[in-house]
């Protein structure tokens, strides 16, 4: 889990700083935004507004100083910046500090310029050395986007779970993980309780705990979202609930309320369509894109995303190439603006029951297999075979840990895998050769060429007309009618 996002489990503190700079020319401070390949930076007003837009850096010392030293050798000119280094929280109020003592110098302005200011000593002026700080510099922006690292992943708890690096690896889980993201699916796990083994699905994340140790945390499936109570010092209104049962987005910025700084922190809040957890983003994360399938957006529009409202956009072009319109809405929990489609007020009862089946495996429509059953991952040539409807023969493990085998098929109809021991399966005897006629005509209402007419149950092992009566039936012959005329 990353410091943007709130949940029920954890306050984390902020781990990121933002970059101010003052043009000594213009005497007007200002934030980062970015900086381009030829050295030219880009700025904003630093405003709430535009807070998104700022440039964040990981405010621990050794990311701060290569990153801020290979961002200097880059600008094209750096002796006429100035540049401030201030918590990202408070970024805004600080910068119109910072411009008063700009504007009206004192001493102890003074103090307070130099207590937030960040030097770093110009580099050469070679193109060569210039494009090689340049490389490194993007490689530590986005090694900086990592939070951990696969090392400080205790594998022995992965390990206990079920799970394996190679395993998170392969279904491309890990990227997330190591982002401070938690995985974007369910994924089976297994939690040893000492005399017997919990199955469950959930949703995994890293976090630091108080030691500085990284420990896994399980988010796992909740029957219904927890509006009853205050959430961070918010109660929730009825259009609130309405909202978010229906949609997964509450519409709205509030204020959420840190419990160990007692700082306010405007926040919009959704559901975890997975495990139905409340997630609460700050607004300051919400990245809204300028333009969306086709459509740029303005100001006002992209000022509704900001804000967590839902956005009707027309002329939108999907992939096939296909003119559509949607309403658009951002998600805290996804971090993007996602589409909402037809969504009924019965949305929170089907989220349940998706989830339930996804447990249970006991889909009511038919739907592609799942790739495990009961913690067993099957392999490629497993899973075509399985997924394609054939019976296959896998070794499973039962709550103690002992293991046990039998065959398992999946029913697309149903959306349901059925299992079978051994001595179930072998009870299940294909007809003998010489019954199979019968078998095809009694059972399953098919037959053979020979005896394709006849209206009249077959003998065991008979493959062809038994009289002259079934000879006529099967020769297309009339037969007399007994039925009345009208």
């Amino acid at each position: 889990m990353s410091e943007e996002t709130i949940n029920k489990q954890e306050m984390p503190e902020q781990l990121s700083d933002i970059l101010l700079v003052l043009d000594k020319e213009k005497m007007k401070i200002q934030a980062v935004k970015s900086i381009d390949e030829n050295g030219k930076m880009e700025t904003v007003d630093p405003t709430k507004k535009n807070q998104n837009q700022f440039m964040r850096v990981d405010k621990s010392g050794d990311f701060f100083s290569n990153f801020f030293s290979n961002f200097f050798s880059q600008l094209k000119n750096p002796t006429n910046f100035t540049f401030f280094k201030v918590p990202a929280p408070v970024a805004a109020e600080k910068a119109q500090e910072l411009q008063k003592h700009v504007d009206k110098p004192t001493p102890q302005g003074e103090k307070v310029l130099k207590e937030h200011e960040v030097k770093a000593e110009p580099q050469p002026d070679k193109k060569q050395e210039n494009q090689n700080n340049m490389a490194t510099a993007q490689t530590t922006t986005e090694a900086s986007e990592y939070r951990y690292k696969p090392e400080q992943i205790d594998w022995d708890t992965m390990k206990n779970l079920g799970l394996s690096k190679e395993y998170l690896e392969k279904r491309n889980l890990l990227d997330p993980l190591l982002r401070g993201y938690k995985t974007n699916e369910l994924l089976p796990i297994g939690i040893n309780l000492g005399g017997s083994i919990l199955r469950t699905d959930a949703r995994l994340s890293l976090q630091q705990a108080e030691d500085g140790n990284v420990i896994v945390a399980i988010h796992g499936i909740k029957r219904e979202p927890n509006l009853h109570f205050e959430f961070f010092g918010h109660k929730f209104t009825d259009e609130d609930k309405k909202n978010l049962l229906e949609t997964g987005n509450m519409g709205r910025v509030v204020n959420l309320v840190n419990s160990k700084t007692g700082e306010l922190m405007p926040s919009i809040i959704s559901i975890d369509r997975l495990t139905n957890d409340v997630i609460a983003l700050r607004t300051e994360f919400v990245k809204i894109p300028d333009e969306i399938k086709g459509v740029k957006l303005n100001e006002e529009q992209k000022q509704t995303l900001m804000e967590g409202k839902p956005l009707y956009l027309e002329g939108m072009i999907s992939t096939k190439g296909t003119e559509f319109s949607a309403t658009v809405q951002f998600n805290a929990d996804k971090r993007y603006v996602e589409f909402l489609f037809d969504r009924s007020n019965n949305n929170q009862q089907a989220q349940t029951n998706q989830q339930n089946t996804q447990q249970n495996n006991q889909q009511s429509q038919p739907q592609e297999a799942p790739r495990t059953f009961r913690g067993k991952e099957l392999d490629d040539e497993q899973y075509n075979k399985f997924k394609a409807g054939q019976t296959i023969y896998v070794e499973l493990k039962d709550k103690k840990d002992q293991p046990y085998k039998g065959y398992i098929t999946f029913d697309k109809d149903t959306g349901k895998t059925n299992f079978e021991f051994p001595g179930q399966y072998k009870t299940r005897v294909e007809p003998a050769e010489t019954h199979k006629t019968q078998t095809a005509v009694n059972s399953e209402g098919k037959t053979n060429e020979a005896t394709k007419n006849v209206q009249e149950p077959l003998k065991s092992g008979q493959q062809s007309p038994k009289n002259e009566k079934q000879q006529e039936q099967q020769d297309n012959k009339p037969a007399k009618s007994k039925g009345r005329k009208m």
